[in-house]
């Protein structure tokens, strides 16, 4: 319990393999899967695995700005969304970091271009790492 780190309801958060710095993602403790916004989503085969090709922009400020990024499928999950609706996502496994701490997390991919944030960090993600305070924001990275 010693080693936990305090976040706030939001936090920059950086997905290095998917060329993502200081993505300002929600934290959601009531949400169990983290899920980020991508377009254009392919599944393709993989040199040894299935592959997920997907866009997603790196700079929330200029949607015209697009990475094209390739991830292994990790799995297929039925998720049910903030609205009752229910879809079926993919995800992947990359890594995540938060400040000064890093790991991997599983991401499902679905258009969240309705949404406040493109990203959304959710309790699974979370697991032993973090505890939450709602009442703070950018607690564990620095606000840019």
């Amino acid at each position: 319990m010693k080693n936990r780190k305090i976040i706030g309801r939001l936090e920059h958060i950086s997905l290095p393999e998917l060329g993502i710095k200081n993505l300002i993602a929600r934290v959601d403790t009531g949400a169990q899967t983290s899920s980020l916004h991508v377009d254009n989503i392919k599944h393709v085969v993989g040199s040894d695995k299935p592959m997920i090709e997907f866009d997603i922009h790196p700079d929330v400020h200029n949607v015209n700005k697009t990475n094209r990024c390739r991830a292994y499928l990790h799995d297929v999950k039925k998720i049910k969304s903030s609205n009752g609706q229910s879809e079926e996502r993919y995800v992947i496994r990359t890594l995540a970091v938060i400040g000064d701490h890093e790991w991997d997390i599983k991401i499902t991919l679905t258009n969240r271009a309705d949404m406040t944030y493109l990203m959304l960090v959710g309790r699974e993600a979370l697991g032993k790492n973090y505890y939450v305070d709602p009442s703070r924001t950018f607690v564990a990275s620095v606000k840019v």
